[in-house]
């Protein structure tokens, strides 16, 4: 059965109308009743409808850390406001999404391949539709560079003679509260031209003519457990996005440019459908014009290869192009094919670009962006300057060059660079190589890429134990630096985002689950990684700014992600618990989900009355258990409180298991911590 549009009500917690508009739904592109194949038209929100903002604080709105100083105007409560309605409008959407990409990955691991979908053809095959024009500063992309938001590194990276910038909220940041508000607060002041200042005798002041800014929020996986709306913890997509198009959206339009976004992670077209679906609702309620915002996604993700053209076709209206996410690329290919021992990867050096699997991916990206009119940007160049030595130094910069070439040969429009220093070199290659603002002339079908080549795991190389130990020390001492606040590190003269950590978390599992061995002969186990582990954590726990203590964290996290059956999907998400010295609850929004369950059991006759006495003794005390209230606050109430009701079948108790770096359900004794998991699945009970 086909969809039809449907009319999804604004929730906002301050005393306005309730607004209503449609949005369009997640069904195949393909679905009749929301677009038709031969137009390929979109349902689309109108432009200005009436919303009279409140300067009321939003009711089922928290913030669990204080706001940093000098950022309350960043987190103001109309910004919070408008925080609340994306959450309410579309976090439902996300997790199920989310689900999905477990869905996925089951029928993958039950050995069913990848390909491109059979329901989106005709999107694929249609000549006509293409994207939407360059929007102004986005003409001309040849070199991007990228980085973090602190307020330095915005502004050297601003004023690097690069064309475009994109400050990053997502795998050159660490996450902690402080990083988040202030790099808003950065970038707030970076559009305005007021972020200039002093520090050490040295001024730092944004040029007149600096580069265009571009925002990556961070991915649709990971969330904003500081911020809480309804008992949820708010997503970090949708935090980050939210904030910085609330303060600047309309800034960005008097000053020349707009608000641009990079999209990363994504695995499936309906992901970008909900972004689409997001950029215009924020138009909307901001009353911006219509047409402003950009994205340009990075294809980062193995499944997202198969989908480049349904990407664009979603976000058609607001699309700058794609972006080979060559790092998370890799990454995500080893992930998503665990199961095939055949995908089982050499050093991490010896997947180069130019490895079949690679080469398709690129052929593709640039081949499907020329057809649809947007950019096609190359990857990142990560190495970073050789200070006092000539000799390395010119190899780095050489090996920049052949990078680089590579890239615009091929087609790309544009490329990535890590580093000012590297931004002329960069800057010289593509301005002798490609004489106009880019190369959408070149369409590239010579181009005939079948879905095995895109997925073909074949690569060149050897397991050496160099590549053993050099993955050991990458994924410490990034995991520590980034529990420690810092989200992008310089090691081995590269500066290495959690990109490089997550190819070498899941190579180290697949060497170890298959039982591979070295060129040397050293087989490649658990109990052979301990020692070096010991060895490199030992001299990660010397490097300025990383305690001994994060340094132990990341050596127990990787060591059990190599021993487990199978990796879990992201690093980041598993971490982030102990960042902000563990003030991060593990998982939010829990009792919420009990509350879902309580109102979809209580009636049903499936389920017992020992499971409805457990579960009416959660609802009584909601507010006192729920994590997002405080960990201390919980833990405070939770020994008057936590006695089970006898008729549920468990025994009082008063012993709280708490763990203020774990948060959640570890505040809670054992009982309780049963109920909630009966709660969420009360047939256990039956």
């Amino acid at each position: 059965m086909h969809c039809t549009a449907a009319l999804l009500r604004l929730k906002t917690a301050a005393p306005r109308a309730p607004l209503l508009f449609p949005v369009s739904l997640y069904c195949s592109p393909s679905c009749p009743s929301t677009r038709s194949n031969s137009t390929f038209t979109t349902p689309s929100l109108p432009a200005n409808p009436t919303i009279n903002f409140s300067t009321m604080a939003p009711a089922g709105v928290q913030l669990t850390l204080p706001i940093p100083q000098g950022a309350e105007h960043i987190l103001s409560d109309d910004a919070l406001a408008f925080l609340a309605v994306l959450h309410r409008c579309f976090n439902k959407k996300r997790l199920e999404l989310l689900d999905n990409r477990k869905k996925v990955q089951a029928e993958l691991d039950k050995g069913k391949p990848l390909g491109f979908l059979p329901e989106t053809k005709a999107i694929r095959e249609a000549p006509s539709w293409q994207c939407a024009p360059a929007a102004p500063g986005l003409q001309d992309r040849r070199v991007e560079i990228t980085g973090p938001t602190d307020r330095k590194m915005v502004i050297n990276a601003l004023n690097s003679g690069a064309k475009t910038f994109m400050a990053d909220f997502e795998d050159s940041n660490s996450p902690t509260w402080s990083n988040m508000v202030l790099g808003q607060l950065n970038l707030y002041d970076a559009v305005r031209n007021q972020i200039d200042f002093e520090t050490n005798g040295k001024q730092y002041k944004l040029k007149e003519n600096h580069a265009v800014l571009l925002v990556r929020p961070r991915g649709w996986h990971l969330e904003e457990t500081r911020m809480i709306v309804d008992g949820q913890a708010m997503s970090g997509s949708l935090f980050d996005f939210g904030l910085y198009f609330y303060h600047n959206a309309l800034e960005t339009v008097k000053r020349g440019f707009g608000p641009y976004f990079y999209l990363p992670k994504m695995e499936h077209h309906l992901e970008a459908r909900l972004w689409n679906d997001v950029f215009n609702l924020a138009t909307a309620y901001c009353k911006t014009p219509t047409g402003i915002i950009r994205g340009t996604v990075l294809i980062e993700t193995l499944p997202a290869a198969y989908q480049m053209e349904e990407i664009l076709f979603e976000l058609k209206e607001h699309s700058s192009g794609l972006n080979c996410g060559r790092w998370d690329y890799i990454f995500s290919f080893i992930k998503r094919q665990r199961a095939l021992k055949s995908a089982v990867f050499p050093d991490r050096t010896d997947v180069t670009m130019t490895v079949p699997f690679m080469n398709a991916y690129v052929q593709l990206l640039i081949q499907t962006c020329h057809k649809r009119k947007v950019a096609a940007m190359g990857g990142m160049s990560a190495q970073i300057p050789i200070k006092n030595d000539p000799t390395a130094n010119e190899a780095v910069n050489n090996k920049v060059r052949a990078d680089k070439l590579r890239e615009v040969t091929a087609g790309h429009d544009g490329t990535w660079v890590a580093h000012p220093a590297l931004v002329p070199i960069a800057m010289e290659v593509f301005d002798k190589h490609m004489k106009g603002p880019n190369q959408y002339y070149n369409r590239r079908e010579d181009v005939n890429v079948a879905a095995k080549m895109i997925s073909d795991p074949k690569v060149p190389g050897a397991i050496t134990d160099q590549g053993v130990r050099e993955n050991i020390a990458a994924a410490l001492s990034y995991c520590a630096a980034w529990i420690s606040g810092n989200g992008c590190v310089p090691i081995n003269n590269l500066m290495e985002d959690a990109a490089t950590a997550e190819i070498a978390r899941v190579q180290l599992w697949q060497w170890n689950h298959y039982g591979k061995s070295t060129d040397s002969g050293k087989k490649i186990n658990v109990q052979n990684l301990k020692p070096i582990f010991e060895e490199e954590a030992a001299k990660v726990a010397k490097l300025p700014g990383i305690s001994a203590k994060h340094v132990q964290i990341a050596k127990d996290y990787m060591l059990s992600q190599v021993a487990a059956n199978y990796p879990s999907e992201f690093l980041t998400s598993d971490l982030q618990c102990h960042l902000d010295g563990g003030a991060v609850p593990r998982k939010a929004g829990l009792l919420p989900r009990v509350r879902e369950a309580h109102q979809t059991w209580s009636s049903s006759a499936l389920v017992s009355e020992r499971w409805r006495a457990g579960a009416d003794w959660l609802m009584d005390r909601a507010d006192v258990l729920d994590p997002s209230n405080g960990g201390e606050a919980a833990a405070a109430h939770c020994p008057t409180h936590c006695q089970m009701n006898h008729r549920a079948g468990f025994q009082p108790s008063s012993t709280l298991h708490h763990s203020p770096h774990h948060g959640s359900t570890s505040l809670l004794s054992k009982p309780t911590r049963r109920t909630l998991r009966l709660s969420l699945d009360p047939l256990s009970m039956v």
